[in-house]
């Protein structure tokens, strides 16, 4: 959970860029970003209005059924065709909610955003973006897929460790805890996005 929230931090960093990149996929990426960036600058608009343009970016851009199935682990196998349905919009909404809390420590910092590069084994393009503060740089890779000419995110890199994965991880703790029921898991994770809701649209 620690390293999420870490990566969030840096997601919130991105908005001043020095650099214009020509390449598809990276003004793609960037275009989407400072969308969510843009509205966190406007002082008169609604914590719920940042929170919804938030969330409808991580819905259109986000492979948020891919990523919400692997991070379900062993659960998604044995759940109903409508639990699986009620975990994604579930999870979708636990993802939006989680960046849209971290959007507070939000600060102009400068970051540089490299040129795609495909990696063919995989079928994914990865873009790189180093993100600049007054102790240093840190680089986070961006794994994205095209799919039916759009691009969508499936997973970020920082330090070699991937969100996704740490998802998974987080989530197994809590399935565990109720022998990986994906049903009784939805209620957990309703609630949970209930409470982080009311926090941020105060």
């Amino acid at each position: 959970m620690k390293f999420f929230k870490n990566l969030i931090v840096l997601l919130i960093f991105l908005l001043n860029s020095n650099y214009v990149i020509a390449d598809e996929p990276s003004v793609w990426l960037k275009g989407e970003i400072d969308k969510i960036l843009i509205s966190y600058q406007n002082n008169d608009l609604p914590n719920e209005n940042r929170f919804l343009m938030i969330e409808q970016t991580i819905n259109n851009n986000f492979a948020g059924a891919g990523i919400a199935k692997f991070v379900s682990g062993e659960a998604w196998k044995n759940a109903s065709k409508e639990t699986k349905k009620e975990y994604i919009k579930n999870f979708k909404r636990h993802l939006a909610l989680n960046i849209a809390s971290m959007m507070q420590g939000y600060s102009n910092q400068k970051y540089e955003l490299s040129e795609s590069k495909i990696d063919s084994k995989n079928k994914i393009i990865l873009i790189d973006m180093e993100i600049f503060s007054a102790t240093g740089s840190v680089v986070v890779t961006w794994r994205v897929k095209k799919s039916k000419e759009r691009y969508f995110v499936i997973d970020l890199i920082v330090a070699d460790i991937s969100l996704v994965v740490t998802k998974r991880s987080e989530f197994n703790s809590m399935l565990k805890n109720v022998n990986y029921d994906l049903f009784e898991f939805n209620k957990i994770l309703l609630k949970q996005n209930q409470e982080s809701y009311q926090k941020i649209t105060d």
